[in-house]
């Protein structure tokens, strides 16, 4: 079916940085005019003003968000021989980063009501060689830092936080990002906090975490050309930390704009949960920074999911699904010996998520015009 007429993206930056360009460019013209694009002032200023924001001592800009779990779990002293507790549902980078750093993924299932970590079922899936657990802080939404924190202190194991969807979400007085040994975050330019290209960040309390992360992002060499350990190149460009350090003071101001679309949306489609659409549950209130607005379908709707996508689509609606496969089914990592229903909620959520569209600046007209088109599906079909 063509579509000729966009009415509402998916996603849509230009709210963001129209009123900002000029404070873009300039700080782009910056670095230029300094020449120092690796490892330059504006990496340094962003580093420590997103650790501030943060509520943490330190940040360590990384290449991607893949590259920060990675070199943050080896940092941590994560690596062969050590199994790591993570979701199965999330995407496909939180597997990665655990297999880069050396570490075996084992995964759990999750909660049907808010999609994030089972911690009962990460509680089972405890081994001798369990030394960390990954919560993934998913579509925005934190896993409780109290439930983590005592998990972790039951069973003697490392927290590292998945935040890559969770740029100064809020939970229980904690900040993704301050609640573990450290944290990945991911600066994917549709994030919350987004750069213009690739980026990544680790935070953390530990100076000696900060420190072996900047060492292994440079090549394992915590001076020029003094090679300690086996790094990589993994930096994030000055050029994108002068855009992110630009970006950051604005960050809490379209975090509650996606607050309140969430809400608008929550009011539209509350009264549909009879006929099929079931909202995730909210959990952290205002610290809830929807990265992600995704609802679930029931049957019959799930089962006419791609028919709801192709008919919002000609509608001039935009969506998404986050994720159609779960970690543990893709085929790349059939080498883990999971089976279809090890995760049995987690395969549901994947039959049944639908991602709306979710921006800051996303009009009400905009959402009024997704519920009354999804309300238009329901009693047509």
């Amino acid at each position: 079916m063509i579509l000729t007429d966009v009415k509402v993206p998916f996603v849509d930056l230009s709210w963001q940085h129209q009123p900002i360009q000029q404070l873009i460019e300039r700080a782009i013209q910056q670095v230029i005019e300094r020449g120092d694009f690796i490892l330059g002032k504006a990496l340094t200023e962003f580093e420590t003003a997103f650790a501030r924001a943060c509520g943490v001592k330190y940040a360590v800009g990384v290449s991607s968000g893949t590259d920060a779990i990675a070199l943050g779990l080896q940092a941590c002293g994560i690596g062969k021989g050590d199994e790591v507790l993570i979701p199965a549902n999330t995407f496909i980078a939180t597997v990665i980063g655990v297999i880069q750093a050396g570490a075996t993924p084992i995964l759990v299932d999750c909660q049907p009501d808010t999609a994030l970590i089972d911690l009962e079922a990460a509680a089972n899936a405890i081994t001798p060689k369990t030394r960390a657990i990954l919560p993934v802080h998913l579509y925005g939404q934190m896993v409780s830092p109290q439930q983590l924190l005592d998990f972790a202190n039951i069973y003697n194991l490392i927290i590292f936080e998945d935040a890559a969807q969770a740029h100064l979400a809020q939970r229980e007085g904690y900040i993704a990002g301050s609640v573990g040994l450290a944290a990945g975050f991911s600066f994917y330019p549709s994030k919350n906090l987004g750069c213009f290209g690739s980026g990544g960040i680790v935070t953390t309390d530990d100076e000696g975490v900060a420190q072996k992360v900047r060492s292994l992002r440079n090549y394992g060499a915590p001076l020029k050309y003094f090679h300690t350990e086996i790094g990589t190149n993994s930096r994030l460009d000055t050029i994108q930390a002068a855009i992110l350090k630009v970006k950051l003071p604005f960050l809490s101001e379209w975090n509650q704009a996606r607050n309140q679309a969430a809400e608008q949306y929550y009011h539209n489609l509350k009264p549909l949960q009879s006929q099929g659409i079931t909202l995730l549950e909210n959990r952290a209130g205002s610290g809830h920074v929807y990265h992600l607005y995704v609802i679930r379908l029931s049957q019959p709707l799930a089962s006419q999911r791609e028919k709801i996508q192709q008919y919002l689509h000609a509608e001039g609606i935009q969506t998404g699904i986050h994720y159609p496969v779960p970690c543990h089914l893709q085929p790349a990592y059939r080498y883990l010996g999971y089976q279809p229903g090890d995760f049995p909620m987690a395969e549901s959520l994947c039959e049944q998520i639908l991602s709306l569209p979710m921006y800051p600046g996303l009009e009400n007209d905009r959402i009024e015009l997704v519920s009354e088109k999804l309300l238009q599906f329901i009693t047509k079909y």
